[in-house]
């Protein structure tokens, strides 16, 4: 990753988007501390926690939680529901007493929509929606500020979606949670985000409101990435971007602009100078050399 720089506020959804290998991950695991920096700094809350060790950073940890893609590789087969959504809460001291930690699981499986009554099964006893929404469970247990979703939902089927999707939303609302949403399916984007920032290479090469995105796209990247989205209306006109060659390398990304080598539009600027992050109105910021990229429908 190279030159990121953004803010999620409390109760806003950002998602992040692009195409595989571009850095979606990797942000969510620095942020996460599971991988650390080597330049810049994470803030949480006031706290730089990109330089905190030890128990300043466990004491941090309860703030944060992650969501991963495939809950049958992120929940021990060898764990009932209640010990899995046990643990959280004794590791960070949300409750202690066994009659506190039962309460607690009650309520947490209610929120996510599974009777309380399942708290003694194992996790290969249940659909994949249903072992989403104990993952879900798990991380609200500590009661956490931010919680990063790392395509939580690209492993379900379109129904299993829909409902955790939904729920993600309510729950959100209900307790204020700022959520970073990373995926691939723009769909599931365009209905769950407040903002959305495109990765290209590990750059950050456009970031707007959801609505301004969809609608009038600054970048040639988020236009050829927008446009690859199939469009279910029977008359539609709308014209597919396809671009040429293959991905550099991250390891070797070209000089200047990391996609001019696969722009339409890319001229000698490009291939020289890396573009700023600049504003294209109050609500969008593009990283193009372009003043104005010719629209596409």
């Amino acid at each position: 990753m190279d030159d990121i720089t953004f803010t999620i506020a409390r109760g806003e959804t950002l998602a992040i988007v692009g195409e595989s290998g571009c850095g979606k991950s990797t942000l969510g695991r620095a942020i996460l501390r599971f991988t650390d920096v080597t330049s810049g700094t994470v803030w949480l809350d006031g706290h730089r926690i990109s330089d905190m060790r030890g128990r300043f950073l466990r004491r941090l940890r309860r703030q944060m939680q992650v969501v991963h893609q495939d809950p049958s590789a992120s929940l021990s087969p060898r764990m009932t529901v209640r010990d899995i959504l046990a643990e959280p809460l004794r590791n960070f001291g949300v409750a202690g007493a066994r009659a506190d930690i039962d309460r607690r699981v009650a309520e947490l499986l209610t929120w996510v929509g599974l009777p309380p009554e399942v708290a003694n099964r194992y996790p290969h006893e249940f659909s994949g929606g249903q072992r989403q929404r104990i993952a879900i469970a798990r991380a609200l247990a500590p009661e956490p500020d931010l919680l990063i979703c790392d395509e939580a939902v690209s492993a379900l089927d379109v129904s299993s979606k829909a409902q955790i999707i939904n729920l993600l939303a309510d729950l959100q609302q209900r307790l204020g949670l700022a959520m970073l949403f990373i995926s691939h399916d723009l769909a599931v984007v365009e209905h769950i985000a407040d903002r959305v920032a495109v990765m290209y290479l590990g750059r950050i090469v456009e970031i707007a409101d959801r609505r301004s995105l969809f609608s009038a796209p600054s970048h040639p990247y988020t236009q050829a990435l927008l446009s690859a989205v199939l469009d279910p209306h029977p008359s539609s006109t709308r014209r597919r971007i396809s671009l040429a060659g293959d991905v550099p390398s991250p390891i070797d990304p070209p000089a200047g602009c990391h996609f001019h080598t696969r722009c339409p539009y890319a001229f000698d600027r490009c291939r020289i100078e890396t573009p700023t992050l600049d504003p294209r109105s109050p609500t969008q910021s593009a990283a193009c050399h372009l003043g104005q990229v010719p629209s596409v429908q």
